[in-house]
């Protein structure tokens, strides 16, 4: 395979991401944030998901952020720890008892349901994280003292403001010199920045990437790639254009080993067709497709995706089990509410070998 992966026995980490993480507030069921008497608490991000679904899978998990030392930072840290996530690298500064000089993001998430969709409404300006600069983490004990087989990172964390890109680029570039599989999801936020912004970093961060995931608006608005075929509403992708997309993006970044993406359709709120697709040593790979596939909450359903494909990976799969590994963890994942994972590596090896949902005694 040409992705080569750092010996086990030489590293302390499997896997450790980079980005921020918020704590997500959401109504019951399928109610309306302006009408709420009560929240669920839930804790997520799009790189932290990656590596906290990786570490319940079995490997050896971490994660890098930014967070005030104050009671709402620590539901983050607990939730990590909980399940054995190494935190030692969070970076905790002094709250100033009101968060003028940082704060934790905030995310209100509606699930959706029938015709109405799942929505996030953001409160995470000034967080800790946004003001990070690259001279924080000490890349050079992180990656060759300590030693760390895959990072993960990407475009949310890259777009929050000034200074953050320069915290990612650092740490793909110490990455790669110690060699450290890198993957970066492009996933556009328009909330968050503008394309041309976005494409103007994204460009300058490709270098030092080698597993690249992202859809195919991710590609259009984040690295300037367009997709023929595609509508207005991005409710269908041309596989086949998406391919030959895939093809113009590695022959303009040559260090690109892996491209990957779900594939979804959406059919309502509660049902949806899911899927993914790899690129990887020149061939593509689908997995299998799940037809009317019931989705109880969708918010995470992608980087469930992501962390199957990391996982498979690190654990030596062959492509195609890759992309079914990473197809099944994500249908899985958006069976229970909320983004991080409550998924087994069982579960995963059953539904990726076509298991049926018959009860288990």
């Amino acid at each position: 395979m040409s992705i080569e992966v750092n010996d086990a026995n030489q590293c302390k980490y499997d896997i450790m991401s980079l980005g921020e993480c918020m704590v997500r507030l959401s109504p019951p069921g399928h109610g309306r944030v302006e009408f709420a008497k009560t929240m669920e608490v839930d804790v997520g991000g799009g790189e932290f998901n990656v590596a906290y679904a990786c570490t319940r899978l079995g490997l050896r998990g971490g994660f890098i952020t930014k967070l005030p030392d104050n009671s709402v930072g620590r539901i983050i840290l607990n939730h990590a720890r909980a399940i054995g996530m190494d935190a030692s690298h969070v970076a905790l500064h002094k709250y100033d008892g009101v968060g003028r000089t940082g704060r934790v993001g905030l995310n209100f998430t509606e699930v959706g349901t029938s015709v109405r969709a799942s929505s996030t409404m953001y409160d995470r300006g000034h967080s800790s994280i946004s003001g990070m600069k690259a001279d924080e983490i000490d890349w050079q004990n992180l990656f060759h003292r300590e030693g760390v087989r895959w990072l993960h990172t990407g475009g949310i964390l890259s777009s929050l403001s000034e200074t953050t890109p320069e915290v990612v680029k650092a740490a793909l570039k110490g990455a790669r010199e110690a060699g450290t599989v890198t993957s970066y999801d492009l996933n556009f936020r328009g909330k968050l920045w503008s394309s041309e912004k976005a494409i103007s970093v994204t460009k300058e961060l490709m270098p030092y990437v080698q597993v690249l995931i992202g859809n195919e608006e991710d590609f259009q608005k984040a690295l300037g790639f367009e997709v023929e075929g595609v509508d207005e509403n991005l409710s269908k992708l041309p596989v086949e254009n998406y391919k030959k997309m895939v093809e113009k993006v590695v022959k303009t970044y040559p260090n690109i080993k892996a491209i990957c993406t779900t594939l979804r359709e959406v059919k309502s709120g509660l049902l949806n067709n899911w899927s993914g697709i790899l690129w990887h040593d020149g061939q593509f790979y689908e997995a299998r497709k799940f037809e009317d596939l019931e989705i109880e909450d969708r918010v995470g359903g992608g980087d469930g995706f992501s962390s199957g494909i990391a996982y498979g990976f690190i654990s030596g799969m062959d492509p195609q089990d890759i992309v079914n590994f990473g197809a099944a963890h994500g249908a899985l994942l958006q069976t229970t509410r909320g983004d991080t994972s409550q998924v087994t590596l069982d579960e995963v090896l059953d539904v990726m070998g076509g298991g049926s949902a018959r009860i288990k005694r």
